[in-house]
């Protein structure tokens, strides 16, 4: 038989039935690639020749030569001159006892997974989180400009690994002016966030089995991290003044405990200082440690927040974590921790090994705009846009809604907590909302132990006044409507 007339060796499939939404060339490819891949053309057997292909496949040749010269570079076929394209690939059975595109997976195992989006901006009601529409990019953008005119070539290269000590210089004044917290620059560790911060005090302080209390309800992500590390985590009851004490007493071999003292994430209500102190007494007495998480203390609007938990802690018991993502913009990614002296060491070497994630130009560049003052001026406009913000969902819900909820944690923060209609179906509630265009998180999936009051929590940081106005009064039509429902 003449050079180029080898008979198709089997029924190759058509690339079209492979590439539905692919050009030819992609095509072509998948289908021989998918048949060396099957064994349908095994190893050492002869290709049809590009002018074969390309006839019963209505393409160009250029396209099947395009097609096997790729082949042959990612190793699946050899193209020798006279004597055609071979495949040299050796599939292992193995190969072909994994499950096929489409067919069902195996169980996986139990385990943290990740979670659709949650909060955004603009979004009602899971706008929780620091406006971005607020920020002043223009001078965000001149100062970050400035920073990098200004570094060093040795600072570009070899950054301090517990952060840019200019900023964490900045970092330690502020949570002396403004949280309570005398501390020296040496104790800040900067991070991309809290999370970050979670992740290294659990990889760095937890060993497998190791106990750690955590508030119910609380904050997911900080449960799925310890999770991650292998700890046991013990859910503990919150009351109206925060994690239950008492009940921490039953669990002093806890190696540590997880709280958010200032805003307690979701419900809301701030720790008063006779429950500071007995934590802080629970830990001194078991030897454990407090993580403190200070997400939103910036923005209180009834009186100035309480000093930190932190600035109480006369034994070196409580590591501060800190976040400006949560006040000047989500995607900034520099958080920080205040970290015992014990502890520093071992946290510093986690944080080497596991490689330093916070760019050395946004940290010079937040260093700058917190020393001019920037920060600060940002801080009070914020707070009042947040604060005019709360109050206009409150009015209209007050006004168009009265007596069908309950609200909770709105002096403080960037959400504040609804509570339903009594006998309320919150999961019910919840998708007739999203069917009116609203987005809700309910208190439910936040919770370990049965037995809450149905309750959502509302986002409003993120939201326009005019969003506000149209949100708010479907948000009270669904409320009146629940309340009916509820009675019945």
């Amino acid at each position: 038989m003449s050079r180029g007339k080898h008979p198709v060796p089997l029924d190759l499939p058509l690339p079209q039935a492979l590439g539905e939404g692919l050009g030819k060339q992609d095509s072509a490819y998948g289908a021989l690639r998918q048949a060396i891949l099957e064994k349908r053309l095994p190893a050492g057997c002869r290709l049809p020749s590009t002018r074969t292909l390309a006839q019963r496949w209505s393409l160009s040749r250029g396209t099947l030569e395009a097609v096997f010269d790729r082949l042959r570079s990612e190793g699946y076929v050899s193209r020798v001159s006279g004597s055609g394209t071979r495949v040299c690939a050796v599939v292992p059975d193995l190969y072909l006892k994994a499950l096929p595109p489409g067919a069902p997976r195996p169980e996986q195992p139990a385990g943290p997974r990740p979670r659709a989006q949650g909060v955004r901006a603009g979004q009602p009601f899971v706008a929780r989180l620091a406006d971005p529409t607020l920020f002043p990019l223009a001078l965000w953008a001149r100062t970050l400009t400035r920073a990098l005119a200004a570094a060093p070539a040795q600072l570009l290269c070899d950054p301090d690994p517990a952060g840019l000590p200019l900023l964490r210089q900045q970092i330690a004044q502020y949570l002396g002016q403004h949280r309570g917290i005398v501390c020296d620059p040496d104790q800040v560790m900067v991070t991309t966030g809290i999370r970050h911060g979670l992740d290294l005090l659990a990889r760095s302080l937890l060993h497998r089995g190791d106990k750690v209390c955590l508030e119910d309800p609380g904050y997911l992500s900080a449960r799925e991290l310890f999770t991650l590390a292998g700890a046991q985590w013990v859910p503990v009851p919150v009351d109206e003044e925060g994690i239950d004490v008492e009940y921490l007493h039953r669990h002093r071999d806890a190696r540590m405990v997880y709280v958010t003292p200032a805003h307690q994430a979701p419900l809301g209500m701030s720790m008063p200082v006779s429950r500071r102190l007995a934590l802080l007494e629970w830990a001194r007495a078991s030897q454990a440690w407090i993580v403190e998480d200070d997400y939103d203390s910036e923005f209180n609007y009834q009186s100035a927040p309480l000093a930190a938990l932190k600035s109480l802690d006369l034994d070196d018991r409580v590591i501060y974590c800190g976040s400006f993502n949560k006040t000047l913009f989500a995607g900034l990614r520099v958080g920080f921790m205040l970290v015992p002296q014990a502890l520093r060491e071992r946290l510093l070497a986690t944080l080497q090994n596991t490689g330093r994630s916070v760019g050395v130009i946004e940290q010079v560049a937040l260093a700058d705009y917190i020393a001019s003052g920037a920060f600060l001026r940002y801080l009070r406009a914020a707070r009042q846009a947040y604060q005019e913000r709360r109050d206009l969902l409150l009015q209209i819900l007050a006004r168009e809604a009265p007596g069908c909820y309950r609200i909770t944690g709105q002096q403080a923060g960037l959400h504040l907590l609804l509570q339903l209609p009594a006998g309320s179906d919150e999961a019910r509630f919840r998708q007739r909302a999203a069917e009116a265009g609203i987005d809700l998180q309910g208190l439910a999936e936040h919770c370990q132990r049965p037995g809450r009051p149905a309750a959502v929590i509302i986002g409003y940081a993120a939201l326009s006044p005019a969003q506000i106005r149209y949100s708010a009064a479907r948000l009270a039509s669904l409320l009146v409507a629940e309340a009916g429902l509820a009675r019945c």
